[in-house]
């Protein structure tokens, strides 16, 4: 049988054990880690997102009429 790693979290660099948490601190670090991986999920959108507007603006100055300069 495997032995289990026991999970450890780190705050303001102290490190606890997670199975030492009250079920209520356990509660807020699962929280945190809903928190983090939607920002996570967010970031990568908006990177899409910067990704695609360049384009459409690249393609924009692609279909503009050329300034006449004098």
């Amino acid at each position: 049988m495997a032995q289990e790693k026991a999970q450890v979290i780190t705050i303001d660099d102290q490190e606890y054990n997670v199975s030492d948490l009250s079920e209520s601190a356990r509660s807020q670090v699962v929280n945190l880690r809903v928190t983090d991986q939607e920002i996570q999920r967010l970031n990568h959108q908006l990177a899409i997102a910067q990704t695609a507007r360049t384009a459409y603006a690249n393609a924009l100055k692609a279909e503009l009429p050329e300034k006449k300069t004098h």
